[in-house]
């Protein structure tokens, strides 16, 4: 079992986005609890991501301490604009 922790400003988006979208996206953060498998970003960086149809949630795992931390919630544009501010 993990334990989340969200990243302050992790939700700048996802906030903005309609109930039922952000209903969608936070049972599958939630699920993040139990599930192992998450697809790791490339080019070298620490993160992982979960798609949810066009959204995208960006995470960081410490396997160690069971723990992953959401760092980015929103749709592929912004996720696209998130990431590249990431590998500078």
């Amino acid at each position: 079992m993990y334990k989340l922790d969200f990243k302050p400003g992790w939700d700048i988006y996802f906030s903005k986005m309609d109930k039922k979208t952000q209903g969608q996206i936070w049972k599958k953060i939630q699920k993040q609890k139990t599930e192992t498998k998450s697809r790791h970003m490339r080019f070298g960086l620490e993160f992982y991501v979960l798609e949810i149809g066009q959204y995208r949630v960006a995470l960081k795992l410490k396997e160690k301490e069971k723990l992953k931390t959401v760092w980015f919630a929103g749709n592929h544009k912004q996720y696209e604009r998130w990431y590249k501010r990431q590998q500078a």
